[in-house]
């Protein structure tokens, strides 16, 4: 468990270097004593470790840039991922700039020789919303413009890559336009956005997409809340409003994903969890880390908690062996 005595943790990803686990985290000064306060007074801490559950801690990584209300990171450093291209790791994150009071999400990117000492882009932000398909800021009905936790994968047939976003799309009722955004590029950094990858309707946002290859299958993760599931989603038969991970799954990496029962990795008994990753461990076997919301007692947490093993059934389903 990576839990720190003076700060807050929170959404997090991972780099693998070898049998290292680098770990890179939102973190926020638990002296500001209002958890709420944590999304606008963040920076990205960084750990590693051999198992997943012992961590030791190494120098921040990035944090918002100072002096400029206009750079595009200048109020919050938010969720993001880290690629390895050659001999240069690309960390691609969430930045939102103080002069516009963080309302509009850009994605930016730093690289680094050595996972320790990053390098902010000169061209950040390098990906931003396209209102032919996304919503920008409406606050009418929704409390920001969406473009955050980029999940960046190459293509395992040709020479590009591809990126997955939080968003919202530009169409249908408001309650319902959270989506996974898409763009893509050839070179990690000329990015060129098209329509939404996967948009179901059912929620107002899906956060923290990654997608994984498990077996012959490709799953599409995503975190979301009771409270933002649309009233058509929650009108549906069968459908049980929860917090947690979601999942669909696919026989090829761009889809079409669909949903295994519920779709829901966890239940009940991990209530609390959110923005889970799946990593696979030193044991070759699949687990979900994730981090510890609010309590039984509605207390947020803010730690991250130890692997809990995934099970994979024959019709490709997913369970947690805990």
């Amino acid at each position: 468990m990576l839990q720190l005595s003076d700060k807050w943790v929170w959404d997090f990803w991972f780099a693998v270097d070898g049998t290292d686990y680098h770990m890179f985290y939102l973190q926020a000064d638990k002296a500001l004593q209002n958890p709420d306060l944590r999304h606008w007074n963040v920076s990205v801490g960084h750990a590693v470790s051999k198992n997943l559950r012992d961590w030791t801690l190494l120098p921040d990584a990035i944090a918002p840039t100072q002096g400029d209300d206009n750079a595009p990171d200048s109020f919050t450093t938010w969720t993001g991922c880290v690629i390895k291209v050659g001999a240069q790791w690309y960390m691609y994150y969430t930045g939102t700039k103080r002069a516009e009071k963080g309302l509009v999400q850009r994605v930016c990117l730093a690289t680094s020789p050595d996972l320790i000492h990053w390098t902010k882009s000169d061209t950040n932000p390098v990906v931003e919303l396209d209102e032919r398909w996304y919503d920008g800021l409406k606050l009418e009905y929704w409390h920001d413009a969406s473009w955050r936790d980029p999940w960046v994968m190459k293509d395992p047939q040709e020479d590009l890559y591809h990126m997955l976003v939080t968003c919202r799309v530009n169409r249908g009722e408001p309650d319902g336009r959270g989506a996974i955004g898409y763009a893509s590029s050839a070179n990690l950094q000329d990015w060129t956005v098209g329509d939404a990858f996967l948009a179901p309707g059912w929620f107002g946002e899906m956060e923290v997409p990654q997608i994984e290859k498990i077996g012959s299958r490709y799953y599409l993760f995503c975190s979301v809340s009771t409270r933002f599931h649309s009233a058509k989603h929650k009108a549906e038969p069968g459908c049980e409003p929860q917090t947690g991970v979601k999942y669909f799954v696919a026989d090829a990496m761009m889809g079409p994903y669909q949903c295994l029962g519920n779709g829901f990795l966890t239940g009940p008994k991990q209530d609390g969890l959110y923005s889970g990753r799946l990593i696979k461990g030193p044991d070759d076997a699949w687990y979900l880390m994730a981090f510890m919301g609010n309590d039984t007692q509605g207390q947020f947490v803010g730690n991250i908690i130890d692997p809990i093993k995934v099970a994979i059934a024959e019709d490709g389903s997913l369970s947690l062996l805990d």
